[in-house]
């Protein structure tokens, strides 16, 4: 009896390469297909066939559930059927593993998970991996070597692909590693130079500490470096399997690398990734890589080596209206009276009949919700079994921490989907530069892709439907920015300005219109439906390639360096410096003179004090800076008030969003030590004092100074991350130093009052606090935060005139004075 499946099968697998041929013949398909391919599937697969199918490196931008991961198999079962094995599809984790594997299954097209499989070895299943197993340092497909070819490969999800492999070219040291204390003991000197307080701050663990290592110093001990780690590479222990994995992938390159010291580990970076020393999927002759959200598509040439001259447009669909439906409601936008109180007990009763997932950026911010939450998801297995309920029930409340992508929550999964905050920065390089490229555009366009990405987690094709509620003043204030809307992609564009203009029908709306709003997509009114369908109607995708220059540059400049060409490097670099300003320009002169250190000592350093005179974030130079004292002046605080407000912001809301996101970063344990004395800094400017932080900007001072008056000021030290009952005697001497400090800096000023931010008001046994210590404890804190958020909406509601402000600086106790008596206590 014939088998005719298998001669079916036999005929596909030897003479048909047009995908949609092998769709349409593929004999066992689940009837979830209805036989047919989506127009927007057909689209890009007749593209990709007729005018990329020889091309080495392909880019293919659509919707999230348009439909990428079918277009992906196969393409992949193409290149196979056409003898261009072995084939890869490429993820950024497990979860997304059984995903592809349970959509290949609905296509009957042949699958492994298992490299060593020997269908996977002569093209006849597709191997269908995370991205860790192909880029680290033991890769079975070879490290400088070709161990297991491929003919062609996927990339999907390639901006998430693109964070992992960054990581994966990292070591992470952590302090439980006995390496750590050998290489802090390497860099002793060094940190010390930069910060004896964080020296002291570091070696007693304190939370959130840390010190990038100075390119000369790490480049004078890179041998000691490397012998250090050398030693270790074959430990597999778990403190040390980030370099049992990834040392291969580091160490010819080593002396680029930057470190990074903090109180919880040692992390060694590279700017770019050197993806050459797996060359299997470097020099894979057909690489596609599919994303719904790169709008910048520079991440794939910095860290997947493409060419960009070689790649002139995408592969995309006509029509970018396959999104699914969403009502996106920013509550303080519409009202920024509505506290985050009141939206956590709405968002309690509006699951108690629909799914509401809350996305969290941190484990801090997790404990807000944990007296409504259903779940609190914290764990791998917790998040596959609580998706999964999702997704066959109501379950309620359910809180994610820092998933903002990778999870599919479809139709009655995640009805209401809550981003409440920016998404979090996560490795110690990505706090560094968050605060060095504060406000710079490259900083601004990775927040945005999270939220985006964020946002894409309730609607995971164009029959779903979702209301997305956008919370958090820093989350809100970082849409407002400049050139935010134009890093979303065109289809959220689009949803984004219909949201907001219904936002403006209902400005200043109470809860119950919000609820009533967003009433009308849950319970699919019909003409909803039709508005929201009739605003993304004519949305096309942006075929057009978009390559940042400004990255293009660095990447060439640091190709160079690893060739030792670094002088070729210098010269790539320096026209991109001579057209930056302000903070980036002393970001990119710092690494100016990495590349100039190699073969000139005294160049560099002169470029590192230029830099730090541009962007006080970077490491001091050799010789140090000199200090620049605060001008001390008789302006009246209302009138700095004043043109501060009119100069930093557009309008009043932008000033509210601005203000509220600094009393936002005011609490204990929930930000890094440096974010908070930012925002002490930045707090100090808007009550029209002026401000500085002399320990980071100079390396000695306190953290924070505020100059209240012609001749007063506040002395401030800040230790939000403490968790002791009792200030230690360490921080008593460094707050003591800071006034001994103040006083030599400034002998005129005779009205000085030293300040330390603690959660608790009483001093360990051994210190000696100065008598005029003042404590601002959680109790003070707190109530601060409250009177800040009730002035600052004053303010705006005057309109900043200039009486009621005076008025309201006394009201709520923000002169000098008033301030100290209200919000300060005395030590025990």
């Amino acid at each position: 009896m014939l088998d005719f499946d298998k001669l079916l099968s036999d005929t596909l697998q030897t003479s048909i390469t047009n995908p949609r041929e092998i769709f349409d013949l593929l004999p066992s398909k689940n009837e979830k297909y209805d036989g047919l391919l989506r127009h927007a599937q057909i689209e890009v697969l007749d593209k990709w066939f007729s005018d990329h199918y020889d091309e080495k490196n392909t880019i293919i931008k659509m919707n999230t559930g348009s439909g990428k991961t079918v277009i992906g198999l196969l393409i992949l079962q193409s290149y196979l059927n056409d003898g261009k094995g072995p084939a890869v599809y490429v993820v950024p984790d497990n979860y997304l593993i059984d995903q592809i594997i349970r959509e290949a299954t609905d296509l009957g097209i042949k699958v492994t998970k298992n490299p060593k499989d020997i269908d996977f070895e002569t093209g006849e299943a597709i191997l269908i991996i995370n991205i860790h197993k192909i880029l680290n340092g033991r890769s079975t497909f070879g490290v400088n070597e070709i161990k297991k070819n491929i003919g062609c490969l996927i990339v999907d999800d390639a901006h998430a692909c693109m964070k992992i492999a960054k990581s994966q070219f990292a070591i992470s040291i952590p302090r439980s590693n006995p390496l750590y204390g050998e290489l802090f003991e390497t860099f002793k000197d060094s940190i010390k130079h930069q910060s004896e307080s964080k020296l002291l701050e570091l070696k007693d663990g304190d939370r959130g500490v840390q010190q990038l290592i100075p390119f000369w110093e790490w480049q004078n001990k890179a041998s000691d470096v490397r012998r250090l780690l050398h030693e270790q590479r074959d430990n597999n222990d778990d403190n040390n399997s980030s370099l049992f994995y990834n040392w291969a992938l580091l160490k010819d390159n080593l002396n680029l690398a930057d470190c990074i010291f903090s109180s919880d580990e040692i992390v060694i970076n590279l700017d770019f990734i050197p993806v050459e020393v797996i060359p299997s999927f470097n020099d894979c002759p057909r690489r596609v890589f599919m994303s719904a959200t790169i709008e910048d598509d520079t991440v794939l040439v910095s860290h997947f080596n493409i060419d960009s001259t070689e790649i002139t447009e995408s592969i995309t669909p006509e029509k970018a209206n396959d999104i699914g439906e969403r009502l996106i409601v920013i509550p303080q936008e519409i009202n920024p009276k509505i506290t985050d109180e009141e939206l956590k007990n709405y968002f309690k009763q509006l699951s108690q009949h629909k799914n509401v997932v809350i996305l969290v950026p941190s484990e801090y911010r997790s404990k807000y919700w944990e007296d409504v939450a259903t779940v609190i998801v914290k764990s791998q297995n917790e998040l596959n079994q609580t998706t999964n309920r999702l997704k066959s029930s109501h379950l309620g409340l359910v809180v994610l921490i820092n998933r903002y992508d990778g999870i599919d929550l479809p139709r009655n999964a995640c009805q209401v989907l809550v981003l409440d905050g920016l998404p979090d920065v996560r490795s110690e390089f990505e706090k560094f530069e968050e605060v060095a490229l504060r406000d710079i555009n490259e900083s601004l366009i990775d927040k945005i892709q999270r939220i985006e990405q964020g946002m894409g987690r309730g609607v995971r094709s164009k029959e779903d439907y979702c209301v997305v509620f956008l919370m958090g003043n820093s989350l809100v204030k970082t849409l407002y920015a400049p050139d935010a809307k134009n890093a979303f992609t065109e289809a959220t564009k689009k949803q984004l300005d219909l949201s907001r203009n219904i936002n403006k029908q209902i400005a200043n709306g109470t809860l119950e219109e919000i609820d009533a709003t967003i009433k009308y997509c849950l319970n699919r009114d019909a003409n909803w439906i039709k508005l929201h369908n009739a605003s993304i109607l004519k949305v096309k995708y942006d075929s057009t390639v978009s390559f940042n220059n400004n990255i293009l540059l660095q990447k060439r400049a640091f190709d160079l360096a690893k060739s030792r060409n670094y002088e070729t490097a210098v010269n790539t670099l320096q026209p991109l410096i001579n057209s930056s300003t302000n903070k980036y320009k002393g970001y990119l002169k710092y690494k100016l003179a990495k590349y100039n250190n190699f073969y000139n000592n005294v160049t560099a350093q002169e470029l590192v004090i230029s830099a730090k005179n541009l962007n006080n974030h970077i490491p001091y130079p050799i010789s140090g800076i000199t200090y620049t004292k605060l001008q001390f002046n008789n302006v009246s605080q209302v009138d700095k008030i004043v043109r501060f407000n009119t100069t930093k912001y557009i309008d009043t809301n932008e000033y509210i969003l601005g203000f509220k996101a600094i009393v936002d970063k005011l609490h204990f344990n929930d930000f890094s030590a440096n974010n908070f004395e930012q925002a002490i800094k930045d707090l100090g400017e808007h009550l029209g004092f002026i401000s500085q932080r002399p320990e980071n900007d100079f390396n000695k001072g306190p953290d924070n100074l505020w100059a209240t008056g012609e001749n007063s000021a506040i002395v401030i030290e800040c230790k939000n991350e403490a968790v002791t009952e009792c200030i230690s005697k360490k921080y008593c001497n460094q707050l003591n130093g800071s006034l001994i400090w103040f006083e030599t800096h400034y002998p005129l000023i005779s009205k000085v009052t030293p300040i330390m931010i603690h959660p608790y008001n009483k001093f360990e046994y051994a210190a000696s606090p100065h008598p005029s210590v003042r404590i601002i404890n959680k109790e003070k804190l707190e109530e601060l935060r409250t009177n800040l958020g009730a002035f600052l909406t004053q303010v705006a509601s005057c309109n900043y005139d200039m009486g009621t402000v005076a008025v309201l600086l006394k009201r709520f106790n923000l002169e000098h004075d008033l301030f100290l008596n209200q919000y300060t206590v005395k030590f025990n």
